[in-house]
C-alpha cells in the first residue's frame, strides 16, 4: 500500500469535514456528526477507487455511489465539491430554497446523487438492480451502496442482500456506517444486529469490518473488496466515532442531529485546522 496513496485520502477527508462544517454554520444545524465520522469512508471511495468524470456525472461508465442514508447528503455533498462535481462556492446555499443542495439527498437537485435517499433501507435494493443492469450489459461499473446501521432494522436490506449473493453480483460493493446511533437512541438497543460479519457472509457475501476512520485500514478494504475473485457481493461494515475530529462534537451527548452554537463552528474548523495532515492545502 502506498503512503503517497494513504496521505492523498487523509487530505481528501480533511477537506470533506471542513467543506461540511461550513455547510453546517449556513443552516445552524444538520447532521454533522454523521458527516465528520463518515469523511475518512467517502474520501477512500472518491479519491481512490471511483471511477467518474467531474465534467459529466452521468457519464455511462462511471462508477455509481448510492447515498441511501439521504440524511448523510451534508457529508455527501462535501465529499462532491471535493471530487469536483460541484463547486466549492455552492456550499453557501446548502438548505436554502431553489439551492441545488437540500438537506435531505435528491436525485433531481443534484450532479452526482443518484437517487433520492431517505426511506430507509430502499438503497441496497436499487443497488442490486443496477448492478444487475451493469452486469447484464457487459458491463464493468462498480455500484457502491452507502447505508447505516439502522437500515439493518429493515426487512428490504435482507431481501437485497439475498438478492445480490443470487445474482453473483460482484461489481456491488454495501458500506455500513456503524455509528451505533439512530434518531431513537443507541442503534444496537433499539434492534440488536450483532454480529454482523457471520449474518453477512451467510447471506453469501465477502464481507469485511474496518475501523472507519483509519484511512489505511479503508484504503486495504476497498481495494480487498475490487480484487476479490469470487463472484459475490462485496460489504465493508466501517465502525465510525460520529463527530470525528472535533472532540468537543465527538463527546456530545445526543449527535444524530446537532444544534451547534453560533460560536462553535468557527471553533469546530480551528480545531480541524490545527490538525491538518501535513502537506495538505485547504
Amino acid at each position: 500500500m502506498s503512503q503517497t496513496v494513504i496521505q492523498k485520502v487523509a487530505a481528501s477527508a480533511w477537506r470533506i469535514r471542513r467543506y461540511a462544517l461550513r455547510m453546517g454554520e449556513v443552516q445552524g444545524q444538520g447532521y454533522i456528526g454523521q458527516a465528520l465520522g463518515y469523511a475518512d469512508v467517502l474520501a477512500t471511495a472518491f479519491a481512490h477507487i471511483m471511477n467518474f468524470r467531474p465534467d459529466a456525472p452521468q457519464w455511462e461508465a462511471r462508477d455509481r455511489f448510492l447515498l441511501s442514508h439521504g440524511h448523510y447528503a451534508i457529508a455527501y455533498y462535501a465529499a462532491l465539491i471535493e471530487a469536483g462535481i460541484i463547486p466549492e462556492a455552492e456550499l453557501e446555499t446548502y438548505g436554502f430554497d431553489d439551492s441545488r443542495l437540500p438537506m435531505s439527498g435528491m436525485a433531481t437537485y443534484t450532479p452526482g446523487m443518484e437517487i433520492s435517499g431517505g426511506s430507509l433501507g430502499q438503497g441496497l435494493s436499487i443497488a442490486v438492480g443496477m448492478a444487475l443492469g451493469v452486469k447484464q450489459k457487459g458491463g464493468h461499473a462498480r455500484v457502491i451502496n452507502s447505508m447505516s446501521d439502522g437500515e439493518l432494522d429493515e426487512g428490504s436490506t435482507w431481501e437485497a442482500a439475498m438478492s445480490a449473493a443470487h445474482y453473483g453480483l460482484a461489481g456491488l460493493i454495501n458500506l455500513v456506517d456503524i455509528n451505533r446511533q439512530q434518531a431513537d437512541g443507541d442503534s444496537r438497543k433499539i434492534l440488536g444486529f450483532e454480529p454482523l460479519e457471520e449474518k453477512w457472509a451467510s447471506f453469501g457475501w465477502f464481507v469485511q469490518r474496518v475501523n472507519g476512520n483509519d484511512v489505511a485500514a479503508l484504503v486495504e478494504a476497498f481495494e480487498n473488496a475490487c480484487n476479490y475473485p469470487q463472484q459475490k457481493p462485496r460489504v465493508i461494515l466501517c465502525d465510525t466515532l460520529m463527530g470525528k475530529g472535533v472532540p468537543f462534537l465527538e463527546t456530545r451527548d445526543k449527535n444524530h442531529f446537532i444544534r451547534v452554537d453560533a460560536d462553535e463552528w468557527q471553533k469546530a474548523i480551528a480545531v480541524l485546522d490545527a490538525n491538518k495532515p501535513e502537506g495538505v492545502k485547504s
